[in-house]
């Protein structure tokens, strides 16, 4: 292919990827859609030019910095403050059981259907599609009541490390013998990986904050995908040291005691915060891009005519919303929509999906049943932020919207314990 041609097809998907952000904003379209079927239609350009370019190379090199990119992301977003407890652990709540309720639930829905699979290859393709996408919640929510986004941008943010987490350990873990033996690797890794995590953040951190210059971001953003690769080589949880190190810069006056407050200046701190945010975002916005759009071209499109993938699809979807429903008004206690129809799966899932190890890859796992539970998860949501948009106009209209829990003050009471 002719040099500049590439390059302008490149800045061709930026470009369109920028718009359908904007557009996605004012109608709620998650802009996911648009890069999948530009994918899905460069692959057929492709083919009449007879040009077969190497596309899962490119999946394996996106996925790894995108993984990094988006746990950053996500732990730049955590904002820990006593204000904001209700609305984090009832978030997490949601989050960790609808994980664990929903990636059983499609297990045991895979084994009915593929009966010569494992428990253990079962769990592994279910993790992924039991994950919230958080690339895609963020930037659809903005039109949603100050709670309700906030609970949103909060589940997906947890859903995502949560099963980033999960999923890791088990494809690490899985040639362990024994529960006990398993639960004492997985602990004594945790462990590990965190005290590692927590002192090298505060040693990058104070080291970052005392350099003189302009080029700071994409030096330690290389720093920490070394960690990454070399805590990988070592069977260790790196992803923990990313979420350490976002979480800190995030948090910093919460989470510094002791010297450490003399150590690490607040207002630097502040200014390092802003250019990590600012530069992470467009990063993530490059990866996210481009990991759609190679996805696109990778779906075999065959796939999409069996009965058997859209029956097995629209089974997974069920289960994820009936599971979803209940675990929303067990702990919300409250009006849950559109929430409980806010579920997309979108680039973890991807990214995950790509990452299972030869050794636990089930041949007969249609492709086509991913892109479908991505497709009608992201057109769902869709569907219920305009219809709930539409509510709300008329509400407005009619005498004004109802407001928000949060804005009417049905706020839960923060526990004793925290208070004091």
């Amino acid at each position: 292919m002719n040099s500049y041609l590439f390059v302008i097809g490149l800045c061709v998907i930026i470009i369109v990827s920028f718009f359908t952000n904007i557009l996605s904003r004012k109608t709620n379209i998650p802009s996911v859609l648009v890069l999948i079927l530009m994918g899905i239609g460069l692959k057929q350009l492709l083919i009449y030019f007879n040009i077969d370019p190497d596309y899962y190379s490119s999946l394996e090199i996106l996925g790894i910095v995108g993984l990094i990119m988006i746990v950053l992301e996500a732990a730049l977003d955590l904002e820990l403050t006593r204000e904001k407890w209700p609305v984090i652990w009832k978030s997490f709540t949601v989050a960790a059981l609808s994980l664990a309720f929903t990636s059983v639930a499609l297990s045991f829905l895979l084994l009915a259907f593929k009966p010569d699979m494992q428990f253990i290859e079962a769990l592994v393709y279910a993790l992924p599609l039991s994950i919230m996408s958080s690339a895609i919640v963020i930037p659809s929510v903005a039109n949603l009541g100050a709670y309700k986004k906030e609970f949103m941008i909060y589940e997906g943010t947890f859903s995502d490390i949560l099963g980033i987490m999960v999923f890791y350990m088990i494809v690490e873990n899985v040639d362990v013998e024994g529960i006990r033996q398993l639960s004492l690797v997985i602990t004594g890794n945790l462990l590990l990986t965190l005290f590692i995590s927590v002192t090298l953040s505060y040693v990058l951190l104070y080291i970052i904050q005392n350099i003189r210059g302009e080029t700071k971001f994409f030096l330690f953003l290389s720093v920490l995908v070394l960690l990454y690769s070399v805590g990988k080589l070592f069977h260790l949880s790196s992803l923990i040291i990313i979420l350490m190190f976002g979480l800190l810069l995030r948090n910093h006056k919460v989470l510094l005691f002791w010297k450490l407050e003399k150590w690490l200046k607040d207002e630097r701190m502040e200014t390092l915060f802003d250019q990590f945010k600012m530069i992470t975002v467009e990063t993530s916005f490059l990866v996210r891009t481009f990991f759609f759009v190679v996805f696109g071209m990778t779906l075999p499109l065959a796939s999409l005519l069996s009965w058997h993938v859209w029956l097995i699809s629209i089974l997974f979807i069920l289960v994820t919303y009936i599971l979803r429903f209940g675990l929303l008004f067990i702990v919300e206690r409250k009006e849950i929509m559109p929430q409980t129809f806010i579920a997309p799966r979108g680039l973890i899932s991807i990214l995950l999906f790509f990452a299972i190890p030869d050794s636990l890859r089930y041949e007969g796992f249609e492709n086509g049943i991913l892109f479908l539970v991505i497709i009608i998860t992201s057109i769902i949501m869709a569907w219920a932020l305009i219809a709930y948009r539409k509510q709300k106009g008329g509400d407005q209209k009619g005498g004004g919207a109802e407001p928000t829990s949060i804005e009417s003050g049905i706020v839960p009471e923060m526990p004793e314990w925290i208070n004091d």
